[in-house]
């Protein structure tokens, strides 16, 4: 029982985020609304690279090359096809390829 209720917590937390701008601004939504709108989520997209980015040993082999070859294979996928499902996937597939080979 205890999980169901923390995963229906989480939910109910998650979708509360997500809907509370557009029952709170029914009418018109602010202007600081819709910039936030625009620019948090290329500004969350880099923070969550530098993140992932941030304990790469540049200075020893292999150098990040693993790292490199899978976000230029994200980046590439998701410029091509435009599905970001399909492209976190497959970069993550081509990283657990690239350090286990």
């Amino acid at each position: 029982m205890r999980p169901f209720l923390l995963v229906a917590t989480m939910v109910a937390g998650t979708a509360l985020t997500r809907f509370l701008p557009f029952v709170v601004f029914r009418r018109s939504t602010p202007d600081y609304v819709s910039y936030l709108g625009r620019v948090l989520p290329s500004a969350i997209i880099a923070m969550l690279v530098v993140y992932c980015l941030r304990e790469v040993a540049w200075a020893s082999a292999p150098f990040g090359l693993p790292e490199l070859l899978a976000t230029a294979c994200v980046v590439a996928l998701q410029a091509w096809r435009r599905n970001s499902l399909l492209s976190i996937l497959v970069g993550t597939l081509a990283y657990m390829l690239l350090i286990r080979l």
